[in-house]
C-alpha cells in the first residue's frame, strides 16, 4: 500500500505556525515517499466550527503552497458512519450509557472515601465509574436500540475482554522511536471509561479519528506530540472495530517565547497574521524549524 497522510484541522480558529508545521511535514513527507496527501475538516463539533474558518484553512494552506489530493473529507458529512460504529460496539455490551456531568464526576473524585489523588489520562481525569453497569447499575439488554440524550461510555473491561488476549501495539517513528506494547491494565487505570459519544457531539474525536483514517486508506498518521498518550485509545478502537493501525509519528510541538505549546488563541502566531506583515512561505518554513 502506498504512502498516504494526512492533515485535519478543525475550523475553529485561525491557523498558527504549529498547524503549518504539522501540515508541512506531513506535505512534504507524501511528496518525498511519491505517496499521497489528503485534507481532512474536523467540523464535528457544531457549537464551535464556523465557515469561515474553514475557508480559511483553505486560503492558508494554498499559501503556504500545500496541495491535496482529492476533494477534502468532512467529518459532518460522515454522521451516519460514526452512529453505526456506536451501534455495533452497542450491540456487543461494549457501550452504557452516563449521565454524570464534569461536576458530577470531580465530586465523586473529590470524594474523601476515594482516598487517592484522581489519576489523570488523555481525556482528563479517569471516569471513577459512577454510572458503570454492576451491582448498582444494571448492564443494558444486547437488543436494546442505542439510546440518546445521554453520553455513551466505553467499558473498558469489557472492551478489553471482548478482544480475546489480541495484542494492542503501534509502530512509532518520531518521539522515542520503536513498537510499543499497550499493557491491558494501563488502559483500565489510566485511561478507563472515555467517552464516545455526547448529545452534541454524536463521535467524540477518538471514535471519528479510527474511522475517519481507516476510510481515508491512512497509512502514516503524522500529528504533535501532545496525542502520543491518545494513541493507545485509537489502536484498541481500531481492533475493536477491525480496522487497520497505521504507523504513527508524533512531532515535536512548536511553542512560544515562555516554551508553551501553541493554541487557536494565539492568533499573534496565526498564519494569516504574518502574511498581513509581508512574511512569505519560506519565512514560515524557517519559522518552524523546516
Amino acid at each position: 500500500m502506498s504512502f498516504t497522510t494526512r492533515f485535519a484541522p478543525s475550523p475553529t480558529g485561525p491557523l498558527h505556525l504549529g498547524h503549518a508545521y504539522s501540515a508541512l511535514l506531513a506535505h512534504d513527507q507524501a511528496k518525498a515517499e511519491g505517496g499521497k496527501f489528503l485534507l481532512r475538516i474536523e467540523d464535528i463539533d457544531s457549537t464551535r466550527a464556523r465557515p469561515q474558518w474553514e475557508a480559511q484553512i483553505y486560503d492558508d494552506l494554498h499559501w503556504l503552497g500545500i496541495t491535496w489530493d482529492g476533494a477534502p473529507m468532512r467529518q459532518s458529512d460522515r454522521l451516519p458512519t460514526y452512529q453505526q460504529a456506536l451501534g455495533q460496539l452497542w450491540a456487543r455490551g461494549l457501550l452504557y450509557p452516563c449521565k454524570c456531568s464534569r461536576k458530577d464526576i470531580n465530586a465523586a473524585l473529590s470524594a474523601p472515601q476515594e482516598g487517592a489523588e484522581p489519576i489523570f489520562g488523555p481525556d482528563g481525569p479517569v471516569y471513577p465509574g459512577t454510572c458503570r453497569p454492576g451491582a448498582d447499575n444494571q448492564a443494558p439488554n444486547p437488543g436494546t436500540p442505542l439510546p440518546s440524550g445521554d453520553a455513551l461510555r466505553l467499558n473498558m473491561t469489557a472492551a478489553l475482554a471482548a478482544l480475546d488476549g489480541r495484542a494492542l501495539r503501534f509502530e512509532e517513528t518520531d518521539l522515542a522511536p520503536g513498537t510499543y506494547q499497550i499493557p491491558a491494565k494501563d488502559l483500565i487505570t489510566g485511561v478507563g471509561d472515555i467517552v464516545l459519544s455526547r448529545r452534541d457531539f454524536p463521535g467524540s474525536y477518538h471514535l471519528s479519528v479510527v474511522l475517519d483514517d481507516a476510510a481515508q486508506g491512512i497509512t502514516h498518521v503524522i500529528r504533535g506530540a501532545d496525542l502520543f498518550d491518545a494513541t493507545q485509545i485509537h489502536v484498541l478502537l481500531q481492533q475493536l472495530l477491525d480496522l487497520p493501525t497505521p504507523t504513527y509519528t508524533h512531532h515535536r510541538l512548536i511553542r512560544d517565547d515562555q516554551g508553551k505549546r501553541l493554541a487557536k488563541r494565539d492568533d499573534a502566531r496565526a498564519i494569516a497574521r504574518y502574511r498581513e506583515e509581508g512574511a512569505t512561505p519560506q519565512d514560515i518554513r524557517k519559522m518552524v524549524g523546516l
